[in-house]
């Protein structure tokens, strides 16, 4: 058996350990087909105040100049569909959201790989990403065949949906390399039809800039006027897209303790978010990737929702 098909097995085996949905590997090389979309994209200016899209164009591109002598792109699936979601009469919380921070979870988990790799194979040399460098992500999955990108612009896999996260290990080793899967949204339009704000304006087309996740989320700023009947009750992300999205018919819940929400998340109704104390948000989010808004944040989405914008 070469090497190469002995280190890809190594790595397969090795994320199904780790709890991984599902691995695909990609060689490391320029995105050519992405380059013009992202420059597209970014002089529509659908990245709003997102500023940190405009950096690093290169490296988003071209995983060798992010990661030097890099040959593999590892892209990795974890699951975070919870088994129980928050009462009907409340202001709703992103699912990605529930839990612990992903981006902490999810990196001890590659920390925990790379060790693997180098103890198994010697020294391997590359670099971990969880949503926190220039990495189109949502590319090298799909280019390593573990689904498509839906016409809401998020990746989509068969038989299982789209409620999971992304990592990628860039590495230095040249291995067996997967190739992509077919796009199978066919005529569906149910998440262009859903967006209460237009903002997937065609298919497979976003502008982040008019998404509800980026005005509760990204947006520092006064909330604009004019959306505030369309946030559905969303204080913190949108799962709208994915909700209505037939895929996720087959999602399962995950099997992450540290996804679990703090029960208070489930049992609080409207008026009780709109009660909240700031110690009361830190006790409930104190490790959950909601602390980004703060609670300032929270507080100004819930009164924007409500009506009660003073801008």
């Amino acid at each position: 058996m070469s090497n190469k098909r002995q280190y890809t097995d190594l790595i397969k085996s090795e994320a199904d350990r780790l709890g991984f949905l599902s691995c695909g590997i990609s060689k490391a090389e320029f995105l050519e087909e992405e380059a013009p979309r992202l420059e597209q994209w970014l002089k529509q200016n659908a990245h709003g105040e997102m500023r940190y899209m405009e950096n690093h164009f290169e490296k988003r591109l071209d995983p060798t100049k992010l990661v030097e002598g890099s040959k593999s792109v590892i892209s990795l699936l974890y699951n975070y569909f919870p088994e129980e979601i928050q009462r009907q009469d409340s202001y709703k919380v992103s699912k990605y959201a529930y839990g612990r921070d992903y981006h902490h979870v999810i990196k001890a988990k590659l920390k925990d790989f790379m060790q693997t790799l180098n103890d198994e194979i010697g020294e391997v040399h590359g670099r971990a990403f969880v949503d926190s460098a220039p990495v189109l992500e949502k590319a090298w999955a799909a280019k390593s065949g573990l689904g498509w990108v839906g016409k809401h612009s998020n990746l989509l896999t068969k038989q299982t949906g789209s409620f999971y996260f992304i990592a990628e290990l860039i590495i230095d080793l040249e291995l067996d390399y997967d190739t992509p899967v077919t796009d199978h949204c066919g005529s569906c339009t149910k998440c262009i039809d859903a967006c209460p704000t237009d903002a997937i304006y065609e298919p497979y087309k976003v502008d982040g800039s008019k998404c509800i996740s980026y005005f509760t989320i990204e947006l520092k700023d006064d909330l604009p006027k004019g959306y505030e009947n369309q946030f559905e009750d969303w204080m913190f992300g949108c799962d709208i897209c994915q909700d209505v999205c037939p895929w996720n018919r087959f999602s399962k819940p995950h099997n992450e303790p540290l996804f679990n929400p703090h029960p208070e998340l489930l049992t609080k109704d409207k008026k009780d978010w709109e009660e909240i104390t700031k110690d009361v948000f830190n006790e409930i989010f104190r490790k959950s990737a909601v602390k980004r808004t703060k609670y300032e944040g929270l507080k100004r989405n819930i009164n924007y929702i409500k009506g009660k914008s003073e801008n």
